[in-house]
């Protein structure tokens, strides 16, 4: 009956031969193997522009009541992250007899292979359908490499380096450079590369080095791209190729708590040079520093593989680790470890020792934990009413202790971030990003940003962090580490405006960290009430506005964090987009800010009041939307949700000078 006054009455149109509900699957004797029914929404994308939140329809109740009573499964087991039964209607935690994913899941035990690397979504589907999360491990990420012209233009950037030097041949070369560099689209992401009509010749040969540098170093950004090897087997040892892949990024990272230093640290030291210095004169196109970068990287490549090939077996596989080779005297009378030798066959011969043995050592462990077969125990163990480990869930690159999976996961002490390393480099992504616009001859006054539960968790609150340094904020942790408070920077301390922050946050991050929602819109308050000139404070300038504008105080006017109403999640834009080919922007826009415009206010904490007006009126204000890309496995074309979520064309619209902001994305993979 309940389905009745948004789908009418039974079958419906979905899952249906217009007579009888179609549940999709396959029995194998006492196993049945089945498809989840889609949301609904596919068909009826209007219904996108008036529904607050999603709803089963009667295709999708039918489907789990096939399950409980005419299959009459013992457990069920949800494979894949993830589906819909933990997104559709009901409270946000402590569901009741009318919430949907109670109702629907009803006593069947629920069982659910999820990836290692997104404890946000998991921790929902623990809270909302009672799952026990049994971890994955995700594919692992490799240099995406180049292909076609961008090979070719690679080629000829190592002829120019052999023949610099001849000035008639040199100078050729980069003109081809050029002309190649914009067949290939370089030109949209090389702000100054020169015209294909000018003639190299009349160039110094260091400026032919700076144009040559700065192709260079796309190329290398380009190939250097972590993109995901296929998919992840569940039982299946990974291969030499995947396991090497994955070392290679996880010594990438200085790790100081543990006394570990990062392979590329290791060999920049030992040729005299910072890695700092080699990263910053590469990004500015210095050919020098991007051949030491692309050198470093192979080096690091090469020494990770000689680990890695002492465990590999016949198949190409790392079933077992090899635990002598670290111990082995040999190796100590023979030149050092193999991948000292690689280390040094690369160009880095004077590398610490020292300085390897602990990192080797720890990759070695790394390497025990990525091929431990666990994922397949675990799921027996659950099945047999077993008791399954618990353990973090997050980026195994970021935080190896994820591994080994198999584990039911959790996720983080939501009080606990930002952490003081989340902080720190907050900071850094914050000054580089004021920087950026400043070299463009722009001041952003106000700045949209994105914020995502599993992001957050995986950087211990990078974003958060992020957004209160733009205020000019910092976080106050009390003696156990709980980050409940904030302070103001003072603006002498502080060196510039403070920026105004419109947040966005999605309704897993609104799940998972209402009291972080809090911390924000306590800051942004602060700031907005803080008696300071508003040509240094761009928060109390556009509060003031916005007061005068909606006729309301100015603590309501510096309202800055957004989400979903309770239960509802996404701003189901990208599936109007896909099935609504009559819908126009403006409708676009009215259901972004309607089921994004709930706003939170740390004067009355927990509760969503809908606020699509305050959110239009900051949104008009914005100069530039930001969003962070923090993970390896998907980036922003592999899924709808960074369309969904991005609100540029809204802001786009909003402005009363139509001027659209300027998009960012942050790239800390």
């Amino acid at each position: 009956e309940d389905l009745r006054e948004n789908w009418g009455p039974p079958p419906g149109s979905l899952n249906t031969d217009g007579q009888n509900l179609l549940v999709y699957g396959k029995r194998f004797g006492n196993i049945f193997l089945g498809v989840q029914p889609t949301f609904g929404y596919e068909g009826d994308p209007m219904r996108l522009l008036f529904a607050k939140s999603a709803s089963p329809h009667h295709g999708f109740a039918a489907f789990y009541t096939y399950l409980e009573f005419v299959f009459k499964a013992d457990c069920m087991l949800h494979f894949g992250t993830h589906g819909s039964l933990e997104f559709m209607p009901g409270k946000q935690v402590g569901m009741s007899g009318s919430c949907y994913p109670d109702r629907l899941i009803s006593v069947l035990p629920n069982l659910y292979y999820y990836a290692a690397n997104n404890p946000s979504e998991a921790t929902i589907a623990k809270r909302r359908a009672y799952a026990s999360t049994i971890s994955y491990l995700t594919p692992p990420a490799d240099n995406a490499g180049l292909y076609k012209g961008l090979q070719e233009l690679s080629e000829l950037v190592k002829s120019y380096q052999q023949l610099r030097e001849n000035e008639q041949r040199g100078s050729t070369i980069v003109n081809t450079i050029v002309a190649t560099a914009r067949q290939c689209n370089l030109d949209k992401d090389i702000e100054d590369l020169p015209d294909e009509e000018e003639d190299m010749k009349d160039r110094t040969m260091q400026e032919r080095d700076d144009v040559v540098g700065i192709v260079y170093r796309k190329l290398m950004e380009i190939e250097s791209r972590a993109l995901p090897m296929g998919l992840h087997r569940i039982g299946v040892p990974p291969t030499a190729e995947e396991s090497i892949a994955t070392l290679v990024n996880i010594a990438q990272l200085d790790r100081p708590e543990m006394r570990v230093k990062s392979l590329p640290r290791i060999c920049a030291e030992s040729i005299g040079m910072s890695m700092e210095t080699i990263y910053r004169n590469s990004d500015r196109g210095v050919l020098e520093d991007v051949n030491r970068l692309q050198d470093v990287t192979l080096a690091c490549r090469a020494a990770v593989r000689t680990l890695v090939k002492e465990s590999t077996n016949s198949e190409g596989r790392v079933a077992e680790v090899n635990n002598s080779i670290l111990q082995d005297a040999f190796f100590f009378f023979n030149g050092g470890t193999p991948w000292k030798k690689a280390l040094g066959e690369a160009g880095f011969e004077n590398v610490n020792e020292d300085d390897l043995k602990p990192l080797f050592e720890y990759l070695q462990v790394c390497l025990q934990q990525i091929v431990c077969n666990n994922e397949l125990p675990g799921l027996m163990n659950a099945l047999n009413g077993e008791f399954i480990e618990p353990g973090p869930g997050g980026d195994p690159v970021r935080n190896p202790d994820v591994l080994p999976t198999g584990k039911n996961m959790h996720a983080l002490d939501p009080q606990s971030i930002p952490t003081k390393a989340a902080v720190d480099t907050a900071i850094i992504v914050v000054d580089r990003l004021l920087q950026s616009m400043e070299q463009k001859g722009e001041s952003p006054e106000s700045i949209a940003f994105t914020l995502w539960g599993t992001d957050n968790i995986k950087t211990y609150g990078e974003s958060l962090a992020q957004v209160l340094a733009l205020v000019g904020a910092r976080p106050m942790p009390d003696a156990l580490g709980r980050v409940n408070k904030v302070e103001l920077i003072p603006l002498s301390e502080l060196g510039r405006p403070r920026v105004d922050v419109v947040c966005n946050c999605s309704g897993v991050f609104r799940d998972l960290f209402i009291n972080q929602m809090n911390l924000l819109d306590r800051a942004i308050k602060m700031a907005a009430e803080a008696d300071e000139p508003i040509e240094m404070n761009y928060v109390r300038k556009h509060a003031l506005e916005s007061a005068e504008e909606l006729n309301i105080s100015l603590r309501q006017a510096a309202t800055r964090v957004f989400s979903n109403a309770a239960g509802s999640y996404s701003a189901n834009v990208g599936l109007a987009v896909e099935n609504g080919t009559s819908i126009d922007e403006q409708q676009l826009q009215e259901q972004f800010t309607a089921r994004k415009g709930f706003a939170l206010s740390s004067d009355a904490p927990g509760e969503l009041v809908e606020s699509s007006a305050m959110f239009k009126s900051a949104l008009s204000k914005v100069d530039v939307t930001f969003q962070n890309l923090d993970s390896s496995e998907i980036s922003l074309t592999d899924v709808s949700h960074y369309f969904d979520s991005d609100p540029t064309k809204v802001v786009e619209n909003l402005r009363k000078d139509g001027k659209k902001p300027t998009a960012l994305i942050a790239d800390t993979t």
